[in-house]
């Protein structure tokens, strides 16, 4: 057999062939990884890449979840659904423990996605984790294209874009020195296409938001925020029932839906196809304060 013989990967093959090797190889060079996992679709993703590539062994490394609690209640039904079926030991690092006993104060615009930092920081020095798994991709903003597989966070949990590590031919450095830890991410070079085609080509279950429903909004900065106990609509501001879904899950006070009909994944795949914007630059209203604003998170410890 010729090498022209031989059968060549698909994009998403070579694609889920680099995050495996990615998840191997933290787990063999590193003691005490952790996966983020908050039931949101780059994660779900994540998370199925990591019981294929210990399978049958189970996941030799906990999930965690920083809860803000003002996450979608269907989200955190999936959470908690899917770490029962698989039996992972799930670590919550809750932004409300952290506002009831005075170490964080809500903000005066009652979003919580920026009061996530400390509690992740603090989860990740508790627990002595020195690798941390996060779901982000490349092509969705602009500080998160520049970061390398393997981010080296420093003893404050913060991040030097200056201070990068070279990725030549798949070769990833983890060292690290006490109390500094590595965020690593399996999902860098896939776009939002490439998850969703994952998604259907695998069969992956996710919360039903992500889909068409009917559901009660009111319109803020050219998003659409749903009703809820913690966004409520404010004067001039008028409540519809529109049929909408969610391209991506976070604090239900900033994270807004899109207008659409797609119910199916197929559905949903040729909707994201046409797109010219993200989904965290279409939907959050924390990522539109300022021009840098993730960079100064991440830059903070942020994921």
């Amino acid at each position: 057999m010729t090498l022209t013989d031989e059968r060549r990967l698909t994009q998403l093959e070579w694609l889920e062939s680099e995050a495996i090797h990615i998840i191997r190889e933290v787990a063999a060079e590193f003691e005490r990884p952790v996966l983020l996992f908050s039931g949101g679709k780059d994660s779900v993703v994540m998370l199925h890449l990591a019981v294929k590539a210990f399978w049958p062994a189970p996941v030799p490394f906990p999930v965690m979840h920083v809860d803000t609690g003002h996450n979608f209640p269907e989200v955190l039904a999936f959470r908690d659904a899917t770490v029962e079926r698989l039996g992972l030991r799930l670590e919550v690092a809750s932004v409300q423990d952290y506002i009831d006993d005075g170490r964080l104060r809500e903000r005066s615009d009652g979003t919580r996605n920026q009061l996530q930092t400390q509690p992740l920081l603090d989860g990740i020095t508790q627990h002595k984790f020195d690798a941390v798994f996060g779901g982000g991709r490349r092509d969705e903003e602009k500080a998160r294209a520049k970061e390398r597989v393997f981010s080296l966070r420093d003893e404050f949990g913060q991040w030097d874009p200056r201070n990068q590590r070279p990725e030549l031919w798949n070769l990833y450095n983890g060292k690290h020195r006490p109390g500094e830890h590595v965020r690593v991410f399996p999902l860098s070079n896939w776009t939002e296409l490439d998850v969703w085609q994952y998604i259907g080509a695998e069969d992956i279950q996710l919360p039903e938001l992500y889909y068409a429903h009917q559901r009660e909004v009111f319109e803020r900065d050219g998003m659409l925020i749903s009703v809820s106990e913690v966004s409520q609509p404010r004067e001039g501001e008028t409540v519809e029932k529109r049929q909408v879904r969610y391209r991506t899950v976070g604090d239900m006070s900033c994270t807004g839906a899109v207008e659409s009909d797609a119910v199916t994944v197929d559905d949903v795949i040729v909707e994201v196809a046409a797109t010219r914007l993200t989904e965290r630059g279409a939907t959050r209203a924390d990522d539109r304060f300022t021009e840098a604003a993730m960079e100064d998170r991440k830059k903070e410890g942020y994921f």
